[in-house]
């Protein structure tokens, strides 16, 4: 077992043995109290600060631990895009999940591309506001496969496109059944249908996508459907 396994295994382990660490950032008072309260009624769940913009976040995060940072996107002094990606500069930063309006938001996506692992609608229900924050502190994305290649497409002028050398390079450390497999995720299928495209088990997929993300030093699904547009292995449908 390398050294990165052994740091995730214990990392796994500490957070079954305490509640997941949750910062609320939002510049809206009313708005952060009902997350919180929400979010402090859970047992596995400990609201850790708050913050009303992000450069507040950043100085909170600074003393303060934290599993899940929960980001508003539209607030003053700095929004939630430049602290999503000043966060992501820092080591083993915390995950991100994005408040958005989503289908009106473009800076949402700014953010998935800074590194959000996903998105939250500011008027999502309770439950399912409490199940995207266990998933994203798990390590996995919030955003459903088909809902992010909707908003890629939509987006997809606004990617960077990597340097053909570079983008080769990346290619060139995945086998051609990984590659298979990234190429599948970007075009919005999930582990079950590209199992049966590919005619693996689901299983196989994942441990595939696990290796795909371990190769490329992705975080999560978003990341890996980022990058793919980025690279040129998938393109927008527009």
């Amino acid at each position: 077992m390398n050294g990165t396994d052994s740091r995730d295994n214990r990392d796994n382990r500490d957070r079954k043995e305490r509640p997941i660490r949750v910062v609320v950032v939002d510049d809206q008072p009313l708005v952060r109290a009902g997350f919180a309260m929400v979010l402090d009624a859970q047992p596995d769940i400990d609201v850790v600060g708050e913050a009303g913009d992000g450069a507040e976040a950043l100085a909170l995060l600074d003393r303060t631990a934290a599993d899940v940072v929960v980001m508003d996107i539209r607030m003053p002094v700095m929004d939630g895009v430049e602290a999503t990606k000043r966060l992501g500069e820092r080591p083993d930063p915390p995950k991100i999940l994005v408040l958005t309006t989503f289908d009106t938001d473009e800076d949402a996506f700014a953010a998935l591309q800074a590194g959000a692992s996903g998105f939250l609608i500011k008027n999502v229900p309770p439950e399912e506001f409490l199940a995207a924050i266990r998933v994203v502190a798990a390590g996995d994305s919030v955003v459903a496969p088909r809902v992010t290649r909707r908003l890629l497409d939509r987006f997809a002028g606004q990617l960077t496109p990597a340097e053909p050398q570079k983008a080769d390079d990346r290619l060139a450390i995945l086998t051609d059944r990984e590659r298979d497999v990234l190429e599948l995720v970007a075009q919005g299928l999930s582990n079950s249908e590209i199992a049966a495209r590919l005619y693996v088990a689901e299983t196989t997929v994942k441990t595939h996508f696990g290796r795909i993300l371990t190769k490329l030093e992705l975080r999560d699904r978003v990341q890996a459907v980022v990058l793919a547009y980025e690279i040129g292995l998938v393109r927008s449908a527009g």
